[in-house]
């Protein structure tokens, strides 16, 4: 029986608290193993050298949702609706994205996790939907996480589309940051009603680089294009 793939899931971390801890919404990690992979947790504590260890023993990598990118990653200042801000998060994150990609480790980016690897690309994010670019979609959902509250339209023949098994799929909706200039490479295939980019795959068909705007980890119970997307990332780390 072929072992079962290790997929490296980031972590959140506490800002302004005392003791500091790392931690991680419970959905990844019941979406990952039943999808057939082990979670392993890439917190911001890690050293260098730990992350380093650790990346190279990964079948996948699995970039999580959480609070705000530092826009200092992206040459802008702070917009007041900025929150959860960790710099520390923002560099290991960014440093385990450049490792898959140099690994050519196939690697599925979350809703926080779309806007680390845009930027880790050289890519910008708008800071705040609602005012920049201005928005009357409600990205920032009042419904439980395991609800949808608007559509989302997938390029047809993408690898995301084929992923999902769709081309129209219903999302739930929990950021106020959002990509504004793509990063090196990407490419977009998913947009919300209001246009705004909610999936990029890199350019690249023979690697499996993607990221989603929205929360698939609280949606596998209910709907199959999420299932198959975490599906898909443990294929891609089988192969």
């Amino acid at each position: 029986m072929a072992r079962e793939p290790l997929v490296g899931v980031t972590t959140s971390i506490t800002v302004g608290q005392s003791p500091e801890r790392a931690y991680v919404n419970s959905a990844y990690l019941e979406a990952v193993q039943q999808a057939g992979g082990v979670p392993v947790l890439l917190p911001p504590q890690l050293s260098t050298s730990s992350l380093e260890r650790l990346v190279r023993g990964l079948d996948a990598v699995l970039l999580t949702g959480g609070g705000d990118m530092d826009p200092a990653c992206f040459g802008e200042t702070p917009h007041p609706t900025l929150y959860d801000v960790a710099p520390s998060r923002d560099a290991v994150e960014t440093s385990v994205t450049h490792m898959a990609l140099e690994k050519r480790t196939p690697l599925l980016a979350i809703c926080r996790g779309i806007q680390v690897l845009n930027v880790a690309l050289g890519g910008t994010l708008y800071q705040d939907v609602g005012t920049e670019p201005g928005t009357e979609i409600q990205h920032s959902q009042k419904e439980t996480r395991d609800q949808t509250t608007h559509k989302v339209t997938v390029a047809p023949g993408s690898r995301l589309a084929k992923v999902l098994g769709t081309d129209d799929v219903e999302v739930n909706s929990f950021h106020h940051q959002v990509i504004k200039a793509l990063g090196r490479g990407l490419k977009p295939v998913a947009w919300a009603p209001d246009r705004l980019v909610e999936g990029v795959e890199l350019d690249d068909d023979s690697r499996f680089v993607m990221g989603v705007q929205w929360h698939p980890e609280h949606l596998v119970g209910g709907f199959e294009s999420a299932r198959r997307l975490f599906a898909a990332l443990i294929t891609a780390a089988r192969t």
